[in-house]
């Protein structure tokens, strides 16, 4: 299917078929992991499965906030206190030392990120000394032929920051915006205007970084049809590479933080269709392209290629085009994919702290892959990245036939066929253009782990 296929609205499907559900950023997902197998089990099992010679992405969650957004479900600290930072890049640096005997082994690190919280939070100084870190623990790309990024508050960075960030080898950032209206921005304590992000994006650019990424939020108090409108001309017109635009799920009883939004303000569930369906099409007719779920990219960005070319990838950074990449990730509740296994660090600081101190890791919980997570992992992933999926690549790497192995499945795919979410011929499935924003809930299918529970439980909608 071609990215610039359009969606077409089903309002009877999506009513029917808009769930709760994954987002498939891994499988089994983070609900999977056991708390009862041990750190050493996790990590030599990671070992014995990774290609040992395959290139790495590294992942670093600062989680210092000096301000509190609303909506956020970050796992972060609100602090003022910029001391507060020094003490734990010293302990991310014990468990980057440990991490790095465990699987560097001289391996190229062609994705770098660094997450929060707001990286930006630490100084100048410490940004400098953390990537000097990273690059003595790791084999760093000295060739500005990676992809480094950071995620940017622009109310906490100074435009001489973005100089020393591009120095030190990030060439992509990412910038929260969320929305530009005044009234939105004060209902959900994150005031920034457009000006500053204007002005961020230019400089980024007279830098030389060569992606720039937005993030925006449909969903928030007092969101409108035509004051979202009125965002997505201001960042139209900016012209990022990349546009996240994701769903804002108001759940206050999980996320402390959200008890500030008033339910009452919040847009009703006809006017956050609404608002998607019109940021999709403007999006589309404004010369991006839909990659998938939230995430729109200009034709020529790498994203659009690899899925044009059937190279896209999806792991916890969302999107990518790393697909050979084991993922090693540090900091407090950082989750790791390392070959056949995933585990996550203590997601408390104090606890992740203390086991740091203790054991230079701070692994909490992981799952090993067994050969049918392997299986259908890829399967989700192919469908999730690229719309479409040949049962004959599933069958050449597993040794499977498709239809015998899935024949479970074979009931709830010919409904999904019938109701017009996607065709099924002898070779494959096609995602149609009424099931594109369904996907979450067409992988659900082939989820093994979503009969054992409630299908609502721990995760937000799909729209």
């Amino acid at each position: 299917m071609s990215n610039n296929s359009p969606i077409q609205w089903d309002m009877d499907l999506i009513n029917r078929y808009d769930l709760a559900g994954p987002r498939y950023t891994s499988y089994p997902t983070a609900l999977q992991f056991d708390p009862e197998l041990t750190a050493s089990a996790l990590v030599e099992t990671g070992q014995n499965s990774a290609d040992t010679a395959a290139p790495l992405s590294l992942y670093v969650h600062i989680p210092f906030c000096a301000h509190v957004c609303y909506y956020c479900a970050c796992n972060k600290v609100i602090t003022r206190n910029r001391k507060r930072a020094q003490p734990y890049l010293d302990q991310l640096y014990r468990e980057m030392e440990q991490l790095s005997q465990w699987h560097s082994n001289d391996r190229i690190v062609n994705q770098l990120h660094w997450g929060g919280g707001t990286p930006t939070f630490i100084s100048d100084e410490q940004m400098r000394e953390l990537m000097g870190k990273m690059g003595q623990y790791f084999n760093l790309r000295d060739d500005d032929k990676g992809d480094y990024s950071i995620e940017i508050d622009p109310r906490e960075v100074t435009l001489d920051s973005l100089s020393i960030l591009r120095e030190i080898g990030f060439n992509r950032i990412s910038l929260g915006v969320q929305d530009i209206n005044p009234q939105v921005q004060e209902a959900v304590n994150r005031v920034q205007s457009t000006e500053e992000t204007r002005a961020l994006l230019e400089r980024a650019r007279s830098e030389g970084f060569r992606s720039l990424n937005m993030d925006l939020i449909y969903g928030l108090p007092y969101q409108s049809l035509n004051s979202f409108d009125e965002t997505l001309d201001a960042v139209i017109e900016m012209s990022p590479d990349r546009l996240s635009v994701f769903n804002y799920a108001h759940m206050p009883d999980r996320f402390r933080s959200q008890k500030h939004i008033i339910a009452d303000t919040l847009p009703t569930p006809e006017t956050k269709l609404a608002i998607l369906q019109h940021t999709i099409d403007k999006l589309l007719n404004a010369g991006y392209v839909y990659i998938g779920m939230d995430h729109f990219a200009k034709p020529d960005d790498e994203l659009a290629i690899a899925q044009r070319n059937g190279q896209l990838h999806r792991n916890f950074q969302g999107y990518t085009t790393h697909a050979d990449c084991d993922l090693v990730a540090m900091g407090v509740s950082a989750i790791s994919q390392i070959g056949d296994v995933y585990y996550q660090n203590e997601h408390d600081m104090a606890a992740y702290g203390s086991a740091i101190e203790a054991r230079s890791n701070a692994i909490r919980r992981g799952v090993c892959l067994t050969e049918d997570d392997r299986i259908r992992r890829q399967v989700i992933t192919q469908l999730i990245c690229h719309f479409e999926l040949d049962y004959r690549h599933i069958e050449g790497a597993f040794g499977i036939e498709f239809k015998r192995y899935f024949a479970d499945e074979q009931v709830e795919l010919t409904r999904f066929a019938e109701d017009g979410l996607i065709t099924l011929d002898e070779v494959g499935i096609r995602v149609t253009s009424r099931g594109r924003l369904l996907i979450r809930r067409i992988c659900m299918a082939f989820d093994a782990y979503i009969p054992k529970q409630q299908p609502t439980k721990g995760f937000s909608r799909i729209i």
